[in-house]
């Protein structure tokens, strides 16, 4: 089924635990996803369903395999905690996709490691079906992200603040390394580690580095770079992370962990939706300030290796995290552009997005819903923006000031429509209806999960046999609190 090829479990031993995955009783699979197997060039045998769920579930571990539980630490709200590792993750092992890129294959819920922290290593059914849904959901709004192989039911409980079904995640990674594996080592003073971890990322993830004079000073660059460029997409989906901790943020630039994450409805900058994120540390528009901060924690780490002299080390880590902030702010302008239908750039095009964004908070419009109707008066036809708005005058004077602007650019207002349906979603996993499809699914009825699912695939086409998926939640079903689910 897999062809391994596994490259971090031949890294010295302190780098993870070998761990086996612990078999579970009556393991079923609930969804394979075909299409990203055939990309992995994953052949599945669905004659022997049986033994596929097993395999799936870590009960059958497939030749090659090198299960592996990875260390790492991380800055947790803000707070360090020197050893974290996975502790309900399992490493299953590597295999080299069809376009020549290594992709880790991880079961979470596999089982307890040395790294579980007194914790059983089990997932349950929601936290599953959410992280599905929302890495596909990612995947097909072309955010970077980890993704979904598989969803598989364990047959057996899980004890929370209640019993739940567990299910075990085969989850898609880049790779799994975060700013948290290089903290594991730096705050033990281990700087060979730090560098064999370096070395390693660049010979992965970055290879255009190696060569260049200061590899890894251009390493925390390119990360750098990734994270601004992806949490400026992060912004423009109107999606709230939940838990930017160090040990969630990924070296390859990819979106990780779906825990307590959610998508905006009505715009508000300090937005929280996460239960545990009681400070709003994580709100929304804190999002680019919390992602230079995790990379200043990434350039600590790095600084025995950025020069020996440790003045000049952190005067050059100091001009990527500026760099950080000026690429984010960039990309920002870029992502929202794009969302208002401008063609070109000028002098003020961030004041107008502002502007917008300010007459959307003050008339609670919602983000995905206000965007995408901004297609319908780029030909002339305000009113479905409008009704978005509960206070219009602002709205109003900004769709003047709009025009005024698209004054300058020459396309027709059929193609700015266009390129608007293209650049905002009519359809996201809005958080009232992902918990819908899990509540279903606890009882059994997996129908809801299977048609967000479907509606997810195309989000910026509008089918009507979707159309109820688009629109924002009633007073009683807004969801106002996501949990993590660990």
């Amino acid at each position: 089924m897999f062809q391994f090829d596994n490259s971090y479990a031949r890294l010295p031993d302190r780098f993870f635990a070998s761990v086996y995955p612990e078999p579970v009783d009556g393991p079923v699979l609930l969804k394979f996803n075909q299409e990203l197997a055939e990309e992995l060039g994953i052949e599945a045998d669905f004659s022997d369903p049986a033994r596929l769920a097993a395999v799936l579930a870590g009960n059958v571990v497939p030749p090659g395999a090198a299960p592996i539980a990875m260390a790492y630490a991380g800055h947790q709200f803000g707070n360090f905690v020197p050893q974290l590792g996975d502790g309900r993750a399992i490493l299953l092992g590597e295999v080299v996709d069809r376009r020549g890129v290594r992709r880790d294959i991880q079961l979470k819920g596999a089982g307890p490691t040395p790294f579980s922290r007194r914790g059983d290593g089990r997932a349950a059914l929601g936290p599953v079906l959410r992280e599905y849904i929302l890495s596909e959901a990612f995947a097909a709004l072309g955010i970077p992200a980890t993704r979904a192989l598989a969803a598989v039911a364990t047959g057996e409980p899980v004890y929370r603040e209640r019993v739940e079904q567990g299910a075990v995640f085969v989850r898609v990674a880049a790779s799994h390394v975060r700013i948290g594996t290089f903290q594991f080592f730096a705050a033990r003073g281990d700087n060979d580690g730090v560098k064999l971890l370096a070395d390693y990322v660049i010979e992965r993830h970055y290879p255009e580095l190696q060569g260049r004079e200061n590899p890894y000073l251009a390493l925390l660059g390119e990360v750098a770079m990734r994270q601004a460029a992806l949490i400026a997409r992060w912004m423009g989906a109107g999606f709230i992370h939940g838990v930017m901790n160090t040990d969630n943020m990924t070296i390859s630039g990819e979106t990780i962990d779906f825990g307590p994450c959610a998508f905006l409805d009505e715009y508000n900058p300090m937005k929280v939706f996460s239960s545990i994120d009681q400070m709003g540390r994580y709100a929304y528009r804190n999002q680019p300030g919390i992602g230079q901060w995790n990379i200043a924690r990434l350039a600590e780490c790095l600084l025995p290796l950025l020069n020996v002299d440790e003045e000049k080390a952190v005067e050059a880590a100091n001009g990527v995290l500026k760099e950080f902030g000026e690429r984010f702010q960039t990309e920002w302008v870029a992502v929202f552009r794009r969302k208002i239908g401008l063609f070109s750039e000028a002098e003020g095009d961030g004041e107008l997005i502002q502007a917008l964004l300010s007459a959307m908070q003050e008339g609670e419009a919602d983000f995905t819903l206000a965007f995408r109707r901004l297609a319908g008066a780029a030909e002339g036809e305000d009113e479905a923006f409008l009704a978005c708005f509960a206070a219009i005058p602002k709205a109003s004077d900004w769709l003047s000031a709009w025009r005024e602007r698209l004054s300058g650019e020459m396309q027709e207002g059929s193609e700015r429509a266009s390129a608007l349906r293209a650049a905002n979603p009519a359809l996201i996993p809005r958080n009232h209806r992902v918990e819908e499809a899990l509540s279903a699914a606890n009882y059994g009825d997996f129908s809801y999960f299977e048609r967000l699912l479907a509606a997810i695939e195309h989000p910026f086409e509008e089918r009507p046999e979707f159309a109820d998926l688009t629109t924002p939640p009633k007073p009683e079903e807004r969801v106002t609190q996501t949990f993590c689910g660990t």
